[in-house]
């Protein structure tokens, strides 16, 4: 939408057209246009009016001097690493599924752990007994991967990160993985529905003996910022990070 009316044009059908895509709203506001992005990644600069804005960088109270920037060609970007993710069952996938931040699986509406059997390039990592499993981009590592519990991983640090969500065994803690590496993850548990999650968007129905796969995406995002910007100046300002309080 423009000025709350409809352009009449698709999100996938601006990016083909544009070269850069102005996003006013949120983390998720950012999210929601990747997802509709499709192959059609174009570069993005969020404005925030949103509550948090780890993606956004400039406000709407600054928005002039973020037009200006984009006009005088003044803004760095950032190569943020995308995520696939396809479901197999048998001799049927799914499409990929792309994600900027994370692919979650988790339970359903019953409060009861989940079992998901996780390799690594082919090799056994273990079986978490959890709430669900996130696998993030070093882009999600501050948003729900942080949440439960995860560390905090720079922007273009070329990893990925497993972070089990309440995980009944205590030594099942988050592990980092080169973002080259193939992630495949199996429900053990047949009796027990479990479902994928893509930077929150609607969730997929694992079925029973479904391998949910997930690897770096072939293309990256360039997340646009203004000059004075870097990621850690985000981190202390959106987490409050001032120094020792002692």
């Amino acid at each position: 939408q423009i000025a709350g009316k409809k352009s009449g044009h698709s999100i996938a059908e601006l990016g083909a057209a544009t070269d850069l895509l102005v996003v006013a709203g949120g983390d998720g506001s950012i999210l929601r246009v990747v997802g509709q992005l499709g192959e059609n990644i174009k570069p993005i600069f969020g404005i925030n009016v949103g509550s948090l804005g780890f993606l956004t960088t400039a406000s709407s109270s600054t928005y002039r001097e973020a037009v200006e920037c984009i006009a005088r060609d003044r803004i760095n970007f950032s190569q943020r690493a995308l995520l696939e993710a396809r479901v197999t069952l048998g001799d049927k996938r799914t499409n990929k599924m792309i994600a900027l931040n994370d692919a979650v699986l988790s339970r359903g509406e019953l409060s009861r752990l989940v079992m998901l059997c996780t390799r690594v390039n082919g090799e056994p990592l273990t079986e978490f007994n959890a709430d669900g499993l996130i696998v993030a981009t070093p882009t999600g590592s501050t948003a729900y991967s942080l949440s439960a519990g995860g560390p905090i991983l720079d922007p273009e640090s070329g990893v990925f990160v497993i972070t089990p969500i309440c995980p009944h065994v205590l030594t099942n803690r988050s592990i980092i993985v080169a973002d080259d590496s193939i992630i495949d993850i199996q429900a053990s548990d047949p009796d027990y529905p479990v479902f994928l999650t893509l930077d929150g968007r609607r969730p997929i129905h694992v079925e029973r003996e479904s391998i949910v796969t997930i690897r770096k995406a072939k293309r990256t995002l360039p997340l646009a910022s203004l000059p004075e910007a870097s990621f850690f100046s985000v981190v202390r300002q959106k987490l409050k990070w001032s120094g020792s309080n002692v």
